[in-house]
């Protein structure tokens, strides 16, 4: 004879139950994970996005440790005719200078200073100017009324100060051109003509970097005589003064630097 099958009595009951219960479960899970879908796509947005910009950085950085761009055949030349440890005077400079000229234009003889603050300004007039002709204009009503149809035609702006509040709307195109008649520059003055004169005898007004301790500056050309050039590298670092100024090198516009001796300069 077979086995004979019992049959708890309400099991269908308790397994319909639980069925029940499953699918509630289910269903709550299918909410909830519609629920956390925009979460888990904006997470996923987030992370392409980290990709994405760590990959860039990567190649930032790449770009950044490539090897430098090597001078043309004929700087390589003249770079041979400087000594590399020799802190050349001014003469001896001045004539490498005449002998490293390889550009067809005028080029200009320029200072480099490493000095020891940020912001350093000052004035100085140079013996023989620079070379370079500047524009000057002295603020009265037609100049006004040029600027404010855009006609800019000028390097320098002087300024008596009762002008200054017919000027303060044009602050935003002067300014960051840097015509702005300001005091620091001594461009706003009550005897405008006498500050265009001084500046047309070759009076400039120098500054250091804003955020860094150098100083860039222009003080004749190639074609200038020897002596001329001396002359103005000496009174421009003698406005700087020896004791600001840490290193200097002279050069021109397509040259190498040529290290100056400073004891024997200034």
């Amino acid at each position: 004879m077979g086995k004979i099958r019992t049959r708890t009595l309400g099991l269908e009951a308790v397994e319909e139950k639980q069925k029940k219960e499953q699918r509630v479960r289910s269903e709550k899970k299918k909410i909830k994970a519609k629920k956390e879908e925009p979460k888990i796509e904006k997470q996923i947005e987030t992370t392409k996005k980290t990709v994405k910009k760590t990959s860039k950085t990567k190649k930032t950085e790449e770009r950044k440790v490539a090897a430098p761009k090597l001078r043309g055949k004929k700087y390589q030349e003249i770079k041979k005719l400087v000594e590399v440890n020799k802190k050349y005077n001014l003469e001896e400079a001045v004539a490498l200078l005449k002998k490293m000229k390889s550009a067809k234009f005028d080029e200009s003889v320029e200072l480099h200073l490493n000095i020891d603050q940020a912001g350093l300004r000052g004035e100085v007039t140079l013996a023989h100017s620079t070379g370079k002709s500047i524009r000057i204009k002295i603020v009265d009503d037609k100049v006004i009324e040029a600027i404010g149809q855009g006609k800019i035609d000028f390097d320098m702006l002087i300024t008596h100060p009762s002008f200054m509040p017919k000027l303060a709307k044009f602050a935003k195109v002067l300014g960051p051109k840097g015509l702005m008649p300001n005091p620091k520059a001594g461009t706003i003055s009550p005897k405008p003509e006498e500050v265009a004169k001084k500046f047309e005898k070759g009076a400039m007004r120098w500054k250091a970097e804003a955020k860094f301790p150098l100083i860039h500056q222009m003080i004749g050309k190639i074609s200038f005589a020897d002596k001329d050039i001396i002359d103005n590298a000496k009174l421009f670092l003698q406005a700087v003064g020896k004791a600001h100024i840490q290193k200097a090198f002279i050069k021109l516009t397509m040259s190498p630097a040529v290290k100056l001796d400073l004891e024997k300069c200034i």
